[in-house]
């Protein structure tokens, strides 16, 4: 007879509670796992904790079943980012994820081609979504975040090809995170939406960060997403809502979203608890996220002075800095374990890369401590 298979319940039990690996608890005592212990979290900008003046707008939300239409807090939430992007209408999404996923569902067919930034968001950290769930394939084109209408051009599959597969979205990630959060050229963007438009492509701004990219331009958020058929933006990013992504488009691209947000297992009911911290967001977290920027900066200026850290201060434009490793440094997940050692916590880009975000929870003093810490633990080695 075969072994009885044990129960999934049972199995979930028995696994270790989330933290690092077995090998990295033996060396680091478990408090360092503790993130009310840790110090400078500076993962991502996703790791903020609502306020409480948040956590008092989302207690006193009105609400309504938003299946239907009806929760006022959602409905407010949504007219104000389509007004903001100067657009016609807006959803409300889980998360950021999800809205381009559906974007992607909305704007293409199963077999198409999109092209995309290198290491974009939607090729690098979406667990092959887009391929599961949309049915696309990726043409990476351009370098460092960004491209530009001839790059569309030489990159483009035409409509009716015998083996092409055909080329129906272009999507820029503004700004781009794995290229160090860099804004990118307004002008770029409106040469590439122009030239999509002439040749029948439609156009997908993953504006996750777009407030960022805002406040670092000095150009208004409604012109950034003009020149783009469909906008995403996140609210649980530098605006340090608890989650929730919308996205802004015409009426009818919105209309055919709502399906598919229902498809993916989207649609919510009560949303307006989750949708209050958007709009608490929005009104009191916006004008702040310079601050967060000049952080980034003088903890990258710091880090620049290592002769072992590779970092080029011109890509420091907004909020995330991203440095590579020299030779004679530790890779990047030592120095990420070292610096978690000492209350600091970094994400791994890569073997020699590394990623740092500012955001409100973390202050001017901690990013400069921060700083210091990575950079004794570089020149240590």
């Amino acid at each position: 007879m075969p072994p009885i298979q044990q129960p999934l319940c049972q199995k979930a039990r028995d696994r270790p509670v989330l933290g690092p690996p077995a090998d990295e608890r033996r060396i680091l005592p478990r408090w360092r796992y503790n993130r009310a212990i840790v110090a400078i979290d500076l993962r991502s900008d996703t790791v903020t904790r609502p306020t409480a003046a948040m956590r008092a707008a989302m207690a006193a939300a009105p609400v309504g079943d938003d299946q239907y239409g009806e929760d006022p807090t959602v409905n407010a939430l949504q007219d104000r980012v389509a007004s903001l992007l100067g657009k016609e209408a807006a959803i409300f999404l889980p998360s950021g994820t999800m809205a381009n996923q559906v974007a992607l569902r909305t704007l293409t067919r199963p077999g198409d081609d999109v092209l995309v930034s290198r290491e974009s968001h939607a090729v690098w950290h979406e667990m092959g979504g887009s391929a599961a769930n949309a049915g696309v394939q990726f043409t990476e084109i351009g370098a460092r975040g960004a491209f530009d209408a001839a790059d569309v051009l030489a990159a483009r599959k035409p409509r009716g090809h015998v083996i092409y597969p055909p080329t129906t979205l272009v999507e820029i990630e503004n700004t781009h995170n794995r290229s160090g959060g860099i804004v990118v050229p307004q002008d770029a963007c409106e040469r590439v939406c122009a030239v999509a438009r002439e040749h029948g492509l439609a156009s997908f701004l993953d504006g996750a960060r777009l407030w960022n990219a805002a406040v670092a331009s000095g150009i208004g958020l409604a012109d950034l997403a003009a020149p783009f058929d469909l906008v995403a933006v996140a609210l649980s990013k530098g605006l340090g809502a608890p989650g929730g992504s919308l996205l802004a488009g015409s009426r009818a691209t919105i209309d055919l979203a709502v399906r598919y947000r229902r498809m993916f297992g989207g649609a919510m009911r009560q949303a307006g608890i989750y949708a209050a911290a958007g709009v608490h967001a929005l009104d009191h977290h916006m004008a702040r996220l310079a601050d967060d920027h000049a952080n980034a900066r003088r903890f990258a200026e710091r880090l620049a002075k290592s002769p072992r850290i590779a970092l080029d201060l011109a890509t420091v434009q907004t909020n995330i800095v991203v440095f590579g490793l020299r030779d004679g440094a530790p890779d990047g997940a030592a120095v990420v374990a070292a610096a978690r050692a000492q209350g600091v916590l970094l994400f791994a880009f890569g073997p020699r890369t590394v990623r740092a975000v500012t955001h409100l929870d973390v202050t001017r003093a901690q990013c400069e401590s921060a700083a210091e810490t990575i950079a004794g633990i570089v020149e240590a080695a």
